[in-house]
């Protein structure tokens, strides 16, 4: 399952090494809370290969900002704390799962 993060466990996480999978959601957006069991489920997938975070716009409003999040859901794939790939909108599982193996 994927954790829900603050900005300060966020900063500790894309610190590290590995693919941080970050899904900018809020708690009131119909797409959001479909892309949610799907992101559940890669994490599942690919536990201990990637890890998969969620981030609340609302209570995380500087992370969103700093990565210029304009429309939820939103995620990104970050290597090295760098921006690697992202999409926007609810997108079916198999598309996630390849960019989470192209990214790894």
């Amino acid at each position: 399952m994927a954790t829900i993060v603050n900005t300060q466990s966020f900063k500790e996480l894309a610190a590290q090494d590995g693919l941080l999978v970050v899904d900018f959601f809020a708690t009131w957006c119909g797409p959001c809370k479909k892309l949610s069991p799907i992101l559940d489920e890669v994490a599942e997938e690919f536990a201990g290969k990637a890890n998969i975070v969620k981030v609340d716009i609302d209570e995380s409003e500087d992370l969103a900002v700093e990565f210029g999040i304009r429309s939820v859901p939103t995620v990104l794939f970050l290597k090295g704390g760098q921006v690697v790939d992202k999409f926007v909108g609810a997108v079916p599982k198999s598309e996630i799962v390849s960019k989470v193996q192209a990214a790894l």
